[in-house]
């Protein structure tokens, strides 16, 4: 039965204590905190996707922000069983590769716990030290994919089975919301569920920045293809006062508009919609940025020539890696002035020095401000902690294609499955 409250609230997106409105329709999701966890047995799909380079964790930021929802689960009394992904695994050597073996040692740290890990996906194995163990960690999910991609194809009996393992599943997953996998459509279609901390932050903290922002509201976007955030570029102009356009999809702009990239990066066949865009900016009113000087180099390499050159020059046999010192300092004019800042995607190379100078740069402006800066997770938050300034922002998104997609106003499935239940 709706109420006038809730009735009044469709078309929002608003998270109000355990009620989330979401996705322009009158839905409901619970958190951890509506269940009793006593004597559970709960299921918590975390994003453990972390890097891993010869059985070291290169960077633990996403084991960190899943933390507080396995230690909530302890403390209220429930055994836990943590799943997650790590890698894209193709083949049987990838298994040596992307095992999540070390994840467990990390966590094991970090909640000061026993964490027993098993090297299974399923079995008596795994199913007797879910019984004997207060906290499991049980192996790669994505180990499945090697028979017939049952986890990223969201096998009907193999969501079902990882179901039956426990009392209770909650999703704290926001990197894999966007996708339809057993681990977390399969299983929320077989058992009571709800979503943790780390979810219920994340679409709290990015709805807010989208339909309630503190103004002006600027958002920086980067990458390399128009063509990957069409939807996001046509979404936004709804919604913002500046979006900024950095990284190589800068460069389909200025061929729309005439002008010769060099070896830049380009979609010839998106200039038509780069001007469409440029055009629905002009009508919406928004003020649309495009750097006005690039740095280009040789080759693509670390140490390559290069030079800074105005857009409209950039040389045949050049290509275009970074923004120029004109465009930096009128980008971080603009954002001294703003009050929200919503970022994704690198405005350069950023992972060769030299080409990582304008996205340092705004990574230290939005240290600076005073205002709420939102990064979109992906190479965005990677380029924020290589600078060591993740501490400075607001919000590190762990999920930077899941963002993109909530963005732009997708129906994300991971979260979907999760409503009304």
């Amino acid at each position: 039965m709706t109420t006038k409250r809730q009735q009044s609230l469709i078309n929002q997106i608003i998270i109000d204590k355990n009620v989330i409105i979401i996705l322009r329709k009158e839905v409901f999701m619970k958190t951890i905190k509506d269940f009793d966890l006593k004597g559970k047995t709960v299921i918590i799909r975390a994003d453990l996707n972390v890097p891993i380079e010869n059985g070291k964790i290169m960077d633990d930021f996403r084991i960190k922000q899943s933390i507080k929802t396995i230690e909530y689960a302890i403390t209220n009394g429930a055994n836990v069983v943590i799943m997650s992904h790590l890698g894209k695994v193709k083949e049987e050597s990838d298994k040596v590769k992307y095992t999540l073996r070390p994840v467990a040692k990390r966590i094991e740290e970090l909640i000061n716990e026993k964490v027993t890990f098993v090297p299974f996906t399923r079995g008596g194995k795994l199913e007797k030290a879910i019984k004997e163990n207060k906290i499991v960690l049980m192996e790669n999910t994505r180990f499945e994919d090697l028979n017939g991609k049952l986890e990223s194809n969201n096998d009907y009996e193999l969501g079902k089975y990882w179901a039956s393992l426990g009392d209770l599943f909650i999703n704290d997953a926001f990197g894999t919301s966007h996708r339809a996998h057993a681990s977390n459509l399969g299983i929320s279609s077989n058992i009571e569920s709800g979503i943790g901390f780390l979810m219920e932050n994340e679409l709290k903290t990015i709805n807010n920045a989208l339909k309630k922002p503190k103004r002006p509201f600027v958002v920086i976007l980067g990458g390399a293809k128009v063509s990957d955030k069409i939807g996001v570029i046509d979404s936004l102009l709804e919604k913002v006062d500046t979006l900024m356009i950095g990284g190589a999809m800068a460069y389909t702009f200025f061929r729309s508009m005439g002008y010769t990239v060099g070896n830049s990066i380009c979609e010839e066949d998106k200039l038509d919609l780069a001007q469409n865009l440029l055009k629905k900016a002009e009508e919406k009113g928004v003020k649309f940025m495009l750097p006005v000087d690039t740095k280009v180099g040789k080759e693509f390499k670390e140490d390559t020539e290069s030079k800074i050159v105005s857009y409209k020059e950039i040389p045949d046999g050049w290509e275009g890696f970074d923004i120029g010192t004109e465009t930096i300092k009128m980008y971080t004019d603009e954002l001294k002035n703003a009050a929200t800042v919503l970022w994704n995607g690198p405005v350069g190379l950023f992972e060769f020095d030299q080409f990582a100078v304008g996205t340092n740069a705004i990574a230290n402006t939005l240290a600076e401000i005073d205002a709420v800066t939102v990064i979109g997770g992906g190479d965005s938050a990677a380029a924020i902690k290589k600078a060591g300034l993740s501490d400075k922002m607001t919000h590190i998104s762990t999920g930077g294609g899941a963002s993109l997609e909530f963005i732009e106003g997708k129906k994300l499935p991971g979260i979907e499955c999760l409503m009304d239940k």
